[in-house]
């Protein structure tokens, strides 16, 4: 393999400097404090809590639904699920028009629950956010509602990290294989 010398060295990567990091970082911070919270008061996970914020105000959605709008990977809902349902704070139940869809909803227990919960996080929020004004805090949410949107575009997409190396050319738009083509022997 040769290497073109007059192309421009890689840049460097300062992980602590990396959004995707730094926002991941940030994220897991804050759960971790809330997560002793919720397992020391309420005796919830973070899953589980997330499951139940998800439908208290849409009761009805089904695993899949909860995973999709949660961000959350199908193993972490399925297992909130069962613990909470286990706990009496959600029931499931088979949908009429489609046996193979199961729906979720809070039970009177998980109502109440949630209804504990909930002035506590706001509190959390509050405390976290104490101290900027309310146009950073209508940026803030300009900004995280634009990167959700362009990280949803983008997992979508073929990211090249060199554009300038094929502008023009018919193999910036062609997907490059992600495996080996194995050709028979013969």
């Amino acid at each position: 393999m040769t290497t073109d010398p007059s192309a421009d060295p890689p840049r460097a990567l300062e992980l602590e400097r990396f959004l995707p990091y730094r926002l991941s970082v940030l994220a897991n911070t804050m759960s971790a404090a809330l997560a002793d919270a919720y397992a020391e008061r309420f005796q919830l996970s973070i899953p589980e809590w997330r499951v139940l914020a998800v439908l208290a105000p849409a009761p009805g959605l089904s695993s899949a639904q909860v995973s999709e709008r949660t961000a959350m990977d199908k193993v972490a809902v399925s297992r909130a699920v069962a613990s909470l349902t286990r706990a009496r704070r959600i029931e499931r139940s088979v949908e009429e028009s489609d046996r193979r869809r199961s729906s979720l909803r809070l039970t009177t227990r998980g109502i109440a629950v949630y209804n504990e919960v909930v002035p506590w996080a706001l509190a959390y929020q509050d405390a976290l956010m104490r101290g900027m004004s309310p146009r950073a805090r209508e940026s803030l949410d300009a900004l995280l509602d634009d990167l959700q949107r362009r990280a949803r575009t983008i997992r979508t997409q073929r990211i090249d990290p060199n554009p300038r190396t094929h502008a023009g050319t018919a193999t910036a738009s062609r997907p490059r294989p992600t495996k080996p083509t194995r050709h028979p022997r013969g």
